[in-house]
C-alpha cells in the first residue's frame, strides 16, 4: 500500500508502505474509511519537532475492521469503528481511573501511521469503540473528528470545568479549540468566548455556540477578558495551541479558584513559579483520553446532536496529502479530511 511518509521539513510524501499486519494477539487490522491532517502533525511537517529518519504520519483514523488477533473477544470483522490516537488496554489501574491516554501499556497510533488504506491497531478491545451499524457516510467526518479533535475539545473543557452558569474562554481557533466550543456548549456553558481573528473561523465558532469573539491577544486578550467578566477572569478557560503566549494568556484570564484545561501540544513553555502560585488556579491538561469519552461522542454524533465534522473544510484524495499539509500550514483550511481510494 501506499501511504504518507515525512522526510523532512515540510517534504512529505505519499510513497509504498509495508502493509499491516497482525503482530499481537490483540491487534487488529481496519480499512481506514477517512484519515485526516491534525494540527500537531505540523509541528515535525514545520522542523520545530526533528525526525531523523522517514516516518510514517497520521492518528486519526476510522474505519472497517478487516481482521482481528486471536486474542480479541469484542471486536469483530467487518464493524465501523473509530478508536484514539493511543491504543489502550482499558483495564489498568490508569485506564480505570479515566487517563487511557497514559495507560501503562499505551502505544501511539502515530508511530504506525494511520494516513494510509490500512492500520494496524494495538489492544483492539480496549481501543476500538464500534458503531450501533455501518454509518451513512455524512457522519464519517464527524466520527473521525471523535478520534482526536473532538475529544481533546471534550476532554478540556472537562478538565476546564464548562458547565451550566460558567463563562468559558477558548485560546486557540483550530479544530480543538472550535471544538472545545461545540463541547463547552454541550455542556450548558452560559458564556463562551472564542479568541480568534480569522473571520471564518469565528463564523463556525458562532455556529458552535461561541457568543463572544475576543481578536486581542496576549495581555491585550487578558484585559478584554476581564472587562467582560467584572475584572474578575472567567471560571473555565481552554488552552488549545501550546506555546508560550497562549498558556500565560489562558491562566492570566482565568479568575482564582477557576480552571484551566490545556490540551495544545507545549514547545517552549516556562510557567512563572511565583505567578502561578498567586494565580490560584486548577491545571489539568495532556494528551486526551479520548477513549474515555469516545462511547458518549459516538452516541451524540450518531443521533445528530452534534456535528464536529464541520471542522473539515477541505477534503482531499489521500494521494493527495502533502496539499493537505499544505494547506493547514499556511491557514487556508481549519481541518484537512484525507479519502482513500
Amino acid at each position: 500500500m501506499n501511504g504518507a511518509v515525512l522526510y523532512g521539513p515540510r517534504d512529505i510524501r505519499f510513497v509504498e508502505r509495508q502493509d499491516p499486519t497482525i503482530v499481537e494477539s490483540t491487534d487488529a487490522i481496519i480499512r481506514t474509511s477517512a484519515v485526516c491532517v491534525c494540527g500537531s502533525d505540523l509541528w515535525p511537517y514545520r522542523g520545530v519537532d526533528p525526525i531523523t529518519r522517514p516516518t510514517p504520519m497520521g492518528h486519526e483514523y476510522c474505519g472497517i475492521v478487516e481482521e482481528v488477533g486471536s486474542d480479541v473477544r469484542i471486536v469483530k470483522p467487518g464493524q465501523f469503528v473509530v478508536g484514539s490516537f493511543f491504543a489502550s488496554d482499558n483495564t489498568c489501574p490508569i485506564c480505570r481511573a479515566g487517563y487511557q491516554s497514559r495507560c501503562v501499556n499505551a502505544e501511539p497510533i502515530g508511530a504506525l501511521g494511520a494516513q494510509a488504506p490500512f492500520l494496524r491497531v494495538p489492544h483492539a478491545d480496549g481501543t476500538l469503540v464500534a458503531t450501533p451499524d455501518i454509518p451513512p457516510d455524512d457522519l464519517i467526518p464527524s466520527l473521525l473528528a471523535a478520534s482526536d479533535v473532538l475529544g481533546t475539545g471534550w476532554f478540556a473543557a472537562d478538565a476546564a470545568a464548562a458547565g451550566p452558569g460558567k463563562t468559558v474562554v477558548i485560546v486557540g481557533d483550530g479544530a480543538v479549540g472550535l471544538l472545545g466550543v461545540l463541547s463547552a456548549k454541550q455542556m450548558g456553558a452560559e458564556r463562551i468566548v472564542a479568541m480568534s481573528r480569522h473571520e471564518e473561523r469565528q463564523r463556525l465558532a458562532r455556529e458552535f455556540g461561541a457568543t463572544d469573539i475576543v481578536t486581542e491577544r496576549g495581555d491585550e486578550g487578558v484585559a478584554r477578558i476581564k472587562d467582560m467578566t467584572d475584572g474578575l477572569g472567567a471560571h473555565s478557560v481552554v488552552e488549545a495551541v501550546g506555546t508560550q503566549e497562549s498558556m500565560l494568556q489562558a491562566i492570566r484570564s482565568t479568575r482564582p479558584g477557576g480552571h484551566v484545561g490545556f490540551v495544545g501540544v507545549t514547545h517552549g513553555v516556562a510557567l512563572p513559579g511565583l505567578e502561578l502560585f498567586y494565580a490560584e488556579v486548577h491545571l489539568l491538561g495532556g494528551p486526551a483520553p479520548v477513549r474515555r469519552y469516545l462511547p458518549e461522542l459516538i452516541d451524540l454524533i450518531w443521533n445528530r446532536t452534534i456535528d464536529p465534522g464541520k471542522v473539515f473544510d477541505q477534503t482531499l484524495p489521500l494521494e493527495q496529502v502533502a496539499e493537505g499539509y499544505r494547506a493547514m500550514d499556511e491557514r487556508r483550511a481549519i481541518k484537512t479530511l484525507l479519502v482513500p481510494a
